[in-house]
């Protein structure tokens, strides 16, 4: 017994084993992958610096469970550092990018003279010779973007500035890389004219025949020979490869050729589920690896030697920060852009990362490098690869919401949004005289009579034009020919549509009724809604398992993902829609979006026949702000009233801040329903329905609610 407890008990050993096992080394990736990032969100960390700390844990410094040149992370790794600069190019906005093609060469052209006269000037500091010096000279111009990822992930990646900085990424590589070559073959005495220009003309041929064959044949191939969506992904990935690979034939680095690559593709292949899970599989696996193995490669012992030369690391570290900077803000105040715009700038180009430590390595191979610039690297790349992302983190919140005065607010975003999205501008406008087209996924008996009797209030908001109901019920063939009941779940997926439409009936509003079979209820409702040009979809929302979204998100993620239309997550708590007379709607500015919270409330409050129903609109008021201010706010505030309304249906409550979160439930105990707004922004990625401040008041309110979470735009 004894002897079986012991070879069943888990040692240093077994772990040893299991994680020398490329099977072993692969699960303990991915579980780091999977698990990290939920945490380190929790802390406001970027989940890029989570990763890469634990990479550092699980690391030959600390838990010893990964070495870093194993071939196994060391290939995954590379496919990650491929793969970031190919979803960069692949998710470029190319209208946008060869409108602003000569602002990425300028700043590119920017970050290369200033990287390179900084570096240069350390190394002739610290009397280095002039190939040396040239070669620190090459670290400081590379960067890579490590916090692209996290601008995908808020969906401003079409931001001029993001777009400006990552198209400059190309070019500062490439030339960098060209000097670096120059500057080995100075080292070595072999440097020639010969050989330069032939290191040039092979980066250019190279850079043409990616392109060129990737847009004449792909466009061929993507749009015309295969249909299989399977043998899409696959002709994406190999020629991601492909081209990274020629890239270093060509003798540069592969990022190159993957972002070359992306560009290209990205002309070519069309929106859809191929595009979709290429970008899927890069940010879910390959690119949370990259980040673990820069964790892996952060040697303590080698930064604690530094130290002896602290100076010379100290000089490298603040001189590359201090250099993009200044770029960024000489860039940035040529360009036009706000600070915000300069910040994302400078926390784009901080990274030192790929190319750098490419670069060094090379340099410290040929004994053109000592190992106190090699420390220098290693802390410069610790350093910038956690800065530069928590900064775009910080950045790229005030890109997506910039947190100027609501009077700036009112006045532009409004505007601004209308201008970009038509269809969102038109939703903007004063809808509550306009008809609406409903979808209404039905699933629970108990619940279909309120998600219906709601969706009936918000259909025509007092307009003499009928709007329309459209119940759904969905069924998931391939899970219920594996209970061995798809013609049960058919039949009663037709009973509840029966009964929505005799609700519909009753309700007096027309109604028509669609069943769908679809492998994924999510999407299912999302594309049906879509099909049938849907103005809102209105879905229902019970108790969350926390264990599970925490994990995988749930049915409301899901719709949200890839819906069109404005989603409506309605929690009535038991309580029916006609007790439903006074709604709280808590304003967060006066932007386009607010407006929208406010129209439901009014469209639930016409439709109603004799109401005598009140809308409080609630404002947090920057404790900042003069009386004057205030009244200006309560006064915009007043001009969403529409003409002829009673003033008494309408009440303004201006409450100074902080405290956003107990103002807003000790306000709701006095209303029957509160309409929140949320920001569709992604994760990981992936896009959720509410931001967490709004999930944690959800959780806290006891009465009934109303979330509009707004597509993407």
């Amino acid at each position: 017994m004894n002897a079986l407890l012991a070879a069943a008990a888990p040692s240093g050993a077994s772990i040893a084993h299991l994680t020398h096992h490329p099977l072993g080394i692969f699960a303990l990736l991915v579980a780091i992958a999977m698990l990290v990032p939920p945490i380190f969100r929790k802390t406001g960390l970027p989940d890029l610096v989570g990763l890469l700390i634990a990479g550092m844990l699980v690391g030959p410094n600390a838990l010893n469970w990964l070495q870093p040149n194993g071939e196994t992370i060391t290939l995954f790794s590379d496919i990650g550092a491929i793969y970031l600069l190919f979803i960069v190019g692949l998710e470029i906005d190319l209208d946008e990018f060869n409108r602003v093609k000569s602002r990425s060469l300028t700043l590119g052209v920017l970050h290369f003279l200033f990287g390179m006269a900084t570096g240069i000037s350390i190394g002739l500091l610290f009397n280095f010779p002039m190939v040396p010096s040239i070669l620190i000279g090459t670290l400081i111009a590379t960067h890579t973007p490590l916090g692209y990822p996290i601008i995908r992930s808020y969906g401003a990646q079409r931001d001029e500035s993001v777009i400006v900085s990552i198209g400059s990424t190309i070019l500062t590589d490439i030339a960098s890389l060209l000097v670096l070559a120059i500057a080995m073959g100075l080292g070595k005495g072999s440097f020639s004219a010969t050989n330069l220009a032939s290191l040039i003309a092979s980066v250019s041929l190279f850079a043409v025949i990616v392109v060129f064959s990737i847009r004449t044949i792909g466009g061929k191939i993507f749009k015309q020979s295969i249909n299989d969506e399977n043998r899409i992904f696959l002709a994406v990935l190999l020629t991601l490869f492909i081209a990274s690979l020629g890239a270093e034939l060509a003798g540069v680095e592969k990022i190159a050729g993957a972002f070359l690559a992306g560009l290209a593709i990205n002309s070519v292949l069309p929106e859809g589920k191929a595009k979709q899970q290429v970008i899927f599989v890069g940010g879910a696996l390959f690119i949370p690896i990259f980040f673990i193995h820069l964790g892996l490669l952060i040697d303590f012992n080698s930064l604690r030697s530094s130290f002896s030369s602290i100076e010379l690391t100290a000089l490298m570290v603040v001189g590359v920060i201090a250099c993009k900077g200044l770029v960024s803000v000489i860039a940035g105040r040529g360009f036009g852009y706000n600070g915000n715009q300069m910040v994302m700038m400078w926390s784009l180009a901080m990274p030192q990362v790929a190319a750098t430590l490419a670069a060094a390595f090379v340099g410290y191979e040929a004994g053109l490098l000592n190992a106190s610039v090699l420390n220098g690297v290693l802390a410069m790349m610790v350093v910038t690869a956690s800065l530069g992302p928590a900064l775009t983190a910080r950045s790229v919140t005030q890109l997506v919401e910039p947190e100027d005065s609501i009077k700036t607010s009112s006045t532009n975003t409004s505007d601004e949004r209308n201008r970009s999205n038509p269809e969102a501008a038109d939703f903007a406008l004063p809808v509550v005289s306009r008809p609406l087209k409903i979808v209404v996924p039905v699933a629970n008996p108990a619940t279909e009579y309120g998600l219906l009797s709601m969706a009936s209030r918000l259909l025509n908001g007092g307009s003499s034009a009928p709007g329309q109901l459209l119940p759904m019920a969905l069924v998931c063939p391939s899970l219920e020919e594996a209970r061995g009941s798809l013609n049960r779940a058919v039949a009663a997926a037709r009973d509840r549509l029966n009964e929505a439409a005799s609700i519909g009936e009753d309700l007096k509003v027309p109604t028509r009724c669609l069943l769908r079979l679809d492998e994924d209820i999510a999407g299912g409702m999302s594309r049906s809604a879509l099909e049938q040009g849907a103005d809102l979809l209105l879905i229902g929302t019970g108790q969350p398992d926390k264990l599970r979204n925490w994990l995988f998100g749930d049915l409301v993620d899901g719709v949200c993902r890839t819906a069109h239309c404005p989603v409506v997550v309605v929690n009535l708590a038991g309580q029916g829609v006609d007790d439903l007379q006074r709604i709280l709607v808590p304003i967060k500015d006066l932007s386009a979006s607010a407006r929208e919270q406010f129209e439901l409330a009014q469209r639930l409050l016409a439709s109603a026949e004799g109401s005598s129903g009140v809308i409080t609109l609630l404002h947090i008021v920057d404790p900042r702000f003069s009386r004057h201010d205030r009244q200006w706010i309560e006064r915009e505030l007043r001009r969403w009233q529409p003409p002829g309304e009673s003033g008494e249906r309408i009440r303004i409550d201006l409450v100074p801040g902080p405290g956003i979160d107990q103002t807003i439930q000790r306000s709701s105990r006095h209303h029957d329903l509160v309409i929140l707004r949320s920001q569709r922004r992604r994760v990981a990625g992936l896009p959720i329905p509410a931001s967490d401040r709004t999930s944690s008041l959800i959780r806290q309110l006891k009465c009934p609610t109303l979330v509009i979470s707004e597509p993407l735009l």
